[in-house]
Parts: structure tokens; sequence; C-alpha cells
């Protein structure tokens, strides 16, 4: 229980942490077009992307798969500008184009755990209870990604509701600066090879 405990507060670092601006970006683009009713439908588009983050960082440290750190650097930023880029393509997230969210969640979660995974798989692999280290890691970044997310939809709500932004044009300015902020963090990692 105390490695469950010790993890717990780096998984939520991992997404509340002025370093985690990545993420941060990610799950504005993923909730670029959500409101306050729609809650559980991102829950589980956050969740699809929990999985996928989780299930690579646990491969990753079990050793089953390793990639160059500098080329997952660089996809991440890419999988912000593919998720802002689907929310310009729609006005508002109908069910049925949830579920591309939903998919694309996953699978970018999984490129999003290989960037994490060789900054936690020393420590990881380093500790007895490694189940247990990625159980605490892994609700801590729920946890952290829920929190990040109800503050997200509280601004979305009172920017929509209070300001009387249309939600489209919250969605659309949300899409663009987070697509607009992945291509110049697209533009420094290039700067990386």
């Amino acid at each position: 229980m105390d490695t469950l405990l010790f993890y717990f507060p780096l998984g939520w670092e991992h997404i509340l942490s002025l370093d985690a601006l990545d993420h941060q970006a990610f799950l504005a683009a993923m909730g670029a077009s959500f409101l306050l009713q729609d809650w559980k439908r991102l829950l589980v588009v956050v969740t699809a992307f929990t999985l996928g983050h989780s299930l690579t960082l646990a491969l990753s440290v079990l050793n089953v798969f390793s990639v160059n750190s500098q080329w997952v650097e660089l996809l991440i930023p890419v999988t912000i500008s593919l998720t802002a880029v689907q929310h310009l393509l729609r006005e508002r997230p109908a069910r049925n184009k949830t579920l591309l969210l939903y998919a694309s969640a996953l699978f970018f979660g999984f490129i999003h755990g290989m960037g994490f995974a060789n900054n936690i798989r020393f420590m990881l692999s380093q500790d007895q209870s490694l189940g247990w280290g990625l159980l605490g890691f892994n609700l801590g970044l729920e946890a952290g990604q829920l929190v990040f997310m109800a503050l997200f939809l509280l601004l979305a709500q009172a920017v929509v509701q209070f300001l009387r932004l249309e939600r489209q044009k919250w969605t659309l300015s949300v899409a663009l600066f987070t697509f607009g902020l992945s291509l110049f963090m697209i533009f420094q990692r290039i700067d990386l090879f």
C-alpha cells in the first residue's frame, strides 16, 4: 500500500505540474467541443486515453518494447494537432462522432504513455511492488486528468453561458489555440533531431 501511495502523486503531477503542458494541451484539445452537460461522454474519452497510456507504460516498464524517445516526443504534439483538427471538422460532440474521439484518445494514449515510460521505467523497475507502483501512478494520472477536465468544463460552461460566447466559437477557439500550441511544440522538438 505504501508503494501505491508513493506513486499516486507522481501520476497526479504528470498531468497537473507546470511541466505537463503537452498533456494539458492534449486534454484541452480533447475536450474542446464539450460542455458541462456532456461530462459523461467526455469521461469515457478521458478514460480511454488513460487506458492507452497505462497499457503502454506497463509494457514499456516490463521491457516488452521500447521506442526512441525523440520520436515519441515529436509524436506527442502531433497527437494534440490531430485531436484539435477533429474538433475543427465538427460542430458538436455528436454521439457517433464521440466514438472516433474515443478511439483516437485510446491510440494517442499509447503514444503519450511511451513519452513518460523512459522517465518512470527506472523507478518502477527498482521497486519490488511493480504492480502497486503502476496502479498508484495510473490512479494519480486519472485523478489529475479528471480534476483538469472538471476545471476545463467549468471554464467552458462559464464562457458559453455567462460570457455568451457561442459554443461553436468556444470550440473553434480552443481547437485553434491547441493546434497552434502543438505546431510550436512540433517545431521545437524537430530541433532535437
